[in-house]
């Protein structure tokens, strides 16, 4: 990942409610979910995710297959990952980093 992919993803990530979608597609696991079921849970009307939706796409946090006549929704486990790693990548002034389970913060810091 380089800098403007994370700015990209920070980006999309720093409205609530794309937080909140977000977070529903982790949750979903790869299973993902269909806008509909989306708007439900999060009641949310279906215009406006449909918008947060495409931020999430665009910036390459979430991935679309139409399944039929339903789109299905994934957060981009990749793509996350990457950016955590992006994020983190100099931890410890590049040292090895053995993070403390119960703060999930690095041990060394």
């Amino acid at each position: 990942m380089n800098e403007t992919q994370a700015v990209s993803a920070l980006s999309a990530l720093a409205h609530t409610q794309r937080l909140r979608v977000f977070r529903a597609l982790v949750v979903a696991g790869p299973e993902g979910l269909t806008p509909s079921v989306l708007a439900d849970q999060l009641d949310v009307a279906r215009n406006t995710l449909s918008f947060h939706l495409k931020e999430l796409a665009h910036a390459g946090l979430v991935t679309i297959e139409q399944q039929g006549r339903n789109l299905i929704y994934r957060a981009d486990f990749a793509h996350m990952n990457g950016l955590l790693g992006y994020l983190t990548e100099h931890c410890c002034q590049g040292g090895v980093c053995e993070a403390n389970e119960s703060t999930r913060a690095c041990a060394s810091c």
